[in-house]
C-alpha cells in the first residue's frame, strides 16, 4: 500500500476530511514479544476542525501547548486526552493560506488485528471496537506518545495508507460540540 504524501494534507481541511474517508489508519503495535503486529481499519467517519474560522476548533483561540501541533506541518498526528478518560487522534491538515487545522478520525471499520484490538479495548464485539474516537484509540493503543508522528512515513508506528475510493460519502453537521454546530464538516462512508 502507498501512503498519501504531505501534499494531500496541504489543502482545505474540509476537503482532506472528506478524502480521508476510505483511507486506512494503520498502527504497528509491539505487543511486548518483539513481534510487531499490524492493527488497521478503514476510515469511515471524520470531522474537520479549522482555525480562526471555527469556534469549535482547538486552534480557534491561538497556539497553546496542547494544540501547537495543529499550527505546524501537515500530515502529523494530533493526539489529545479528553474527558479525563479518552485519547482522540487527528491528522493536521490545512491549506498553505491557513495557519491551522486538523481532521478528527471518528470511526473505523476494523481490518487487521481484530482480536488484538478486541483485547486492548476490552470489548467482545468486533462491530463496536472502533466505532467512536475514544474506542478506536483504545483498540489501536494510540496515546500522547504518538502526537506529532508523520502519518505519511511508512516507517512510523502510526500511518495512513490509501484504501478505497468510496462510491458515496454522506455529509452532516459535527457531533459532540457546543459551538459552530451548523457547519457540515462531518463525513461518513455511504452505504452504496
Amino acid at each position: 500500500m502507498t501512503n498519501p504524501d504531505l501534499k494531500f494534507y496541504s489543502r482545505n481541511t474540509e476537503d482532506v476530511a472528506r478524502d480521508l474517508v476510505g483511507k486506512i489508519l494503520v498502527r504497528l503495535y509491539d505487543d511486548g514479544t518483539r513481534r510487531v503486529q499490524r492493527l488497521s481499519g478503514l476510515i469511515c467517519e471524520t470531522e474537520a476542525y479549522g482555525s480562526k474560522n471555527d469556534p469549535a476548533s482547538h486552534a480557534y483561540k491561538g497556539v497553546t501547548n496542547r494544540n501547537s501541533i495543529m499550527f505546524g506541518g501537515v500530515g502529523k498526528a494530533y493526539v489529545y486526552f479528553i474527558y479525563g478518560m479518552h485519547h482522540c487522534v487527528n491528522v493536521t491538515a490545512h491549506s498553505p493560506c491557513s495557519d491551522a487545522g486538523a481532521v478528527l478520525i471518528r470511526s473505523l471499520i476494523p481490518i487487521d488485528g481484530i482480536y488484538t484490538m478486541m483485547r486492548l479495548s476490552n470489548v467482545e464485539s468486533k462491530f463496536k471496537i472502533t466505532n467512536g474516537p475514544g474506542r478506536l484509540t483504545k483498540a489501536l493503543d494510540i496515546n500522547r506518545s504518538h502526537n506529532g508522528l508523520n502519518l505519511s512515513d511508512k516507517q512510523s508506528t502510526l500511518q495512513i495508507e490509501n484504501g478505497i475510493k468510496p462510491k458515496q460519502i454522506v455529509t452532516t453537521t459535527r457531533v459532540g460540540i457546543s459551538k459552530a454546530k451548523q457547519k457540515y464538516w462531518r463525513f461518513l462512508l455511504g452505504n452504496d
